[in-house]
């Protein structure tokens, strides 16, 4: 029985059958195709015999679906890509196939729907393309902004309060109010940091753009890394408070 769009769309890895034995687990981009042999340039079937390829563990989301390594991503084309792709290695077409291509077809789909979550999301790719370029992405902590660090300490001491207060009192109403305040204040301050990324994308694409690997160059493309990366770290912190402020006072 074949599977529905949704059922389709809704694969992971975890769903995804055991990869091929180790003399079947070949690159997609390698010199070789698993079923003829014949030269395999890096596309998702075979030239001559017109097997589907399995995907390199290798190959980064945005070639998987056919993207540059930039940051502002047109989100409609990149949905467009990934259904298109999707429909290619949709199981429904593979059921008179081989176990071996059902197989690839299947890890194949899984690591498209990965990739499309990881890019659609402007945060999501950022933190992808930190780790891609300097293998950074483990450096980013939900650290505070410095300039911030006292404010958010109190404030969590006024939200450990407002926890243990009577709600219903006087006083619990003022703390709710102080916390109400705060919370807006830190969702601005979301915002402005996530306006500061979105100028950061830009910058990255554009030196991306320019294509000249020349020494201020390379400053350049480490200075906006290291600004994202930061940025990305303080805004994970303020989000984290943000939405532990919103449970509280709900």
């Amino acid at each position: 029985m074949g599977y529905t769009p949704c059922q389709f769309l809704l694969m992971d890895k975890q769903q995804s059958p055991p990869l091929l034995d180790t003399r079947r687990q070949l690159q997609m981009a390698r010199s070789m195709c698993w079923h003829c042999q014949s030269e395999v340039t890096g596309e998702y079937f075979c030239d001559r015999c017109v097997k589907v390829q399995p995907v390199s563990k290798e190959t980064d989301y945005f070639t998987c679906l056919g993207f540059p390594r930039r940051l502002m991503l047109d989100p409609q084309k990149l949905e467009t890509k990934f259904y298109e792709l999707s429909r290619t290695f949709h199981p429904d077409f593979y059921q008179t196939k081989s176990a071996d291509e059902q197989t690839i077809s299947l890890s194949n789909a899984a690591v498209l729907n990965t990739a499309y979550r990881t890019l659609r999301d402007p945060i999501q790719r950022a933190e992808y393309l930190l780790a891609l370029e300097t293998g950074s992405v483990k450096d980013i902590r939900t650290s505070p902004p410095a300039d911030l660090f006292e404010e958010i300490l109190e404030l969590q001491d006024t939200l450990e309060e407002y926890r243990a207060s009577d709600r219903a009192s006087d006083h619990g109403h003022q703390l709710r109010a102080t916390l109400q305040t705060e919370q807006e204040a830190l969702e601005r301050r979301k915002e402005g940091m996530e306006s500061q990324l979105r100028q950061l994308f830009t910058d990255w694409d554009q030196l991306q753009d320019a294509g000249e690997a020349t020494s201020l160059t390379r400053v350049e493309r480490d200075r906006i890394l290291k600004q994202m990366r930061d940025l990305l770290s303080h805004r994970t912190y303020i989000n984290n408070i943000v939405n532990d402020l919103a449970a509280a006072i709900v």
